[in-house]
């Protein structure tokens, strides 16, 4: 059998009533909701017509509630309050909770922008405020809440997890390609080698292939890591391809890889986070960045190294 609601008085109305009852006056009442003195007066006496009954008492001093008026206020508001925690239970759900992560430009673009929606997305969305910027954020200070940072995974005073390690291989301009024989290390020194911070990752390949490599002043240096693919992509140079961060654009790149041996970079992507962080959004969003390493990124391993 189909279910017929019962006629009640507008919700607007009720309110209305419990407003005037805590005010102490219409005037009162009206002040505090932005509405008129006589819109007050109409819905009370809409609902004291619907009861039947007066709910309230008038006197020079103000108002007063009448014995049914305090009954029924007192169970209007006993109905306002379940429906209140009822809605905060569903609104909780619904909106997102913010969380705001510090990152370096080239990580952000190569890697993090592309999973943004998904990593704020689920049944308890989650509102990424992103920083990015070269600076280390003060995460202890709460300038930002958890950072991505890449290097070897000690930082003072802070908790760092391995999030995604890298390889590394040499790539360049299709011109320049051409001008080296396949999988040969000294071949490439006589090009300009690009990097970005440091000669960390250039060192550790030539280590990797018996080759000492020292600084030279015809090698170009920027600040930014995607700055250094595209400098290779114009042909200015031999860069490293940290994989798998660099692997979407290589993809859609002329760039060449010039040897078909990796060597795994001594700097890796850590989550940094203070050293007892606890709040649930963080901790999900740890989670969901964990999850979120394609199948086919190198194997993680999953560990956690000695908080400093």
């Amino acid at each position: 059998m189909k279910h017929i609601p019962k006629a009640r008085p507008p919700l607007a109305n009720l309110e209305t009533v419990c407003l005037v009852a805590q005010a102490g006056s219409f005037s009162a009442a009206a002040t505090a909701s932005g509405v008129t003195h006589g819109a007050i007066s109409r819905r009370v006496a809409a609902v004291e017509n619907w009861l039947g009954v007066r709910l309230f008492e008038r006197h020079g001093r103000g108002i007063e509630l009448t014995p049914d008026g305090q009954r029924f206020v007192g169970q209007v508001l006993q109905a306002f309050d379940i429906i209140d925690v009822a809605a905060d239970q569903w609104r909780t759900r619904a909106v997102a909770r913010l969380v705001r992560v510090s990152v370096v430009s080239s990580f952000a673009q190569l890697w993090l922008f592309d999973r943004l929606a998904k990593l704020e997305a689920g049944a308890n969305p989650l509102k990424i405020q992103l920083d990015v910027g070269s600076r280390h954020v003060d995460i202890a200070g709460g300038e930002a809440d958890l950072a991505i940072r890449y290097g070897r995974g000690n930082w003072p005073g802070l908790h760092a997890e391995l999030l995604l390690p890298e390889t590394l291989t040499p790539v360049a301009h299709p011109d320049i390609a051409a001008k080296i024989k396949a999988n040969d290390p000294n071949g490439l020194l006589a090009h300009p080698l690009l990097h970005d911070s440091d000669l960390t990752g250039w060192r550790a390949w030539f280590d990797g292939h018996n080759v000492s490599l020292k600084r030279r002043q015809h090698d170009r240096r920027f600040e930014d890591y995607t700055l250094v693919l595209s400098a290779a992509e114009a042909g200015l140079g031999i860069a490293l391809a940290r994989l798998p961060i660099a692997a979407t654009r290589l993809h859609g790149s002329q760039l060449v890889r010039l040897d078909r041996r990796t060597v795994a970079n001594p700097l890796a992507n850590y989550i940094v986070t203070s050293k007892q962080e606890r709040r649930p959004e963080i901790l999900e969003l740890i989670q969901r960045l964990k999850d979120s390493i394609d199948e086919n990124d190198p194997p993680i391993q999953r560990k956690r190294l000695a908080r400093s």
